[in-house]
């Protein structure tokens, strides 16, 4: 029973992923464009360097979408600082 509960739980992260993510963007989001510029996300994540956000960047447009961010996230490229 334990085990299918931390499952469980683990699925329930997994799949609210994206929407934190989304959430996330929206709140610094600073001009409404559905996507992240290298300054929006250096507003959460100062240490942020332009080449990080350039691996982030996967599609090369110069904004990362919350799919991009997400991916980030997951893979460890956006740190806090606090």
């Amino acid at each position: 029973m334990k085990t299918f509960a931390l499952t469980t739980a683990a699925v329930v992260t997994l799949a609210a992923a994206p929407a934190m993510a989304a959430g996330f963007a929206s709140e610094v989001d600073a001009d409404g464009n559905g996507s992240l510029s290298l300054e929006e996300l250096q507003m959460a994540y100062p240490a942020l360097t332009e080449e990080t956000f350039v691996r982030i960047d996967l599609d090369a447009d110069g904004e990362a979408s919350v799919e991009e961010v997400t991916a980030a996230q997951d893979a460890g490229l956006l740190v806090s600082n606090g």
